[in-house]
């Protein structure tokens, strides 16, 4: 090139990548490579969604055998007359729906069973106490309760102070507990009359302690409402929000 000369175009060449063989080839591998390896990510998937599904069932298995063990399914509330005054239910999968109706039915029926059941049992121990304080060993009147040779009372005496009358036997029971295939029931009967029935998984366990609380927030939110009329049905939306949120951490336990 002479000084001051500009210097020559150079002619532009436009090379297309697919045309150059090696770069082809190197091309198809990256392909390969990536399928592969598309198709590994695959597999992994489809083996981590398997195990997924193995833990998912154990997972149900084990809160189905949880919750056959902790479930309360429903309670009942009869009064002194045989009425019904209060029904819920907890679980929708536990039981049958029943229809008001034939919840009325369940209260009478079991009202008259249990006054049933009561006039079953043993007569052994009232008429043991009837006969120690009715006479002595020589056939007179006993006083203070004693009787017999050696001063002692006979088995089943009521011990009561002299001057006043024999203290009153606990009332009979009845009818506490119902089991089939499927539920329990259990009654608690206060002394004024009122039953509480509760249905559970036959499984269940702490029945009595779970009586014992609903019939205190029945005492707290019922008892000592002076809206509530006694004998009624009960409308307390505090007994109601009280009972669903103590049974329902009954249920998820």
């Amino acid at each position: 090139m002479q000084p001051g000369a500009w210097p020559l175009s150079t002619p532009h060449f436009s090379v297309s990548l697919w045309s150059v063989p090696g770069l082809r080839f190197l091309n198809q591998n990256v392909v390969i490579r990536t399928l592969r390896r598309h198709s590994q990510i695959e597999a992994t998937k489809a083996k981590t969604n398997v195990a997924l599904r193995h833990h998912q069932a154990a997972s149900t298995d084990r809160d189905d055998e949880t919750n056959s063990i902790m479930t309360v399914f429903a309670l009942i509330v009869i009064n002194k007359a045989g009425g019904l005054v209060y029904n819920r239910s907890f679980t929708e999968g536990g039981l049958n729906q029943l229809s008001t109706n034939d919840y009325l039915i369940i209260a009478g029926t079991f009202h008259g069973v249990h006054a049933i059941t009561t006039r079953l049992n043993p007569l052994k121990h009232l008429k043991g106490a009837a006969a120690g304080g009715a006479t002595g060993a020589s056939g007179s009147p006993n006083v203070g309760g004693t009787s017999g040779a050696n001063g002692k009372p006979p088995p089943g005496t009521v011990m009561t102070p002299a001057g006043l009358a024999p203290s009153r036997p606990d009332p009979p029971s009845g009818l506490e507990v119902l089991e089939t295939e499927n539920f329990r029931m259990q009654c608690f009967n206060t002394l004024t009359g009122t039953k509480f029935l509760l249905f559970t998984d036959t499984a269940q366990a702490n029945v009595d302690t779970t009586m014992r609380r609903v019939y205190d927030m029945y005492s707290d939110y019922v008892m000592k409402n002076p809206f509530y009329q006694l004998e009624m049905p009960i409308r307390c939306d505090m007994f109601d929000r009280k009972l669903n949120s103590y049974i329902r951490e009954i249920n998820n336990r």
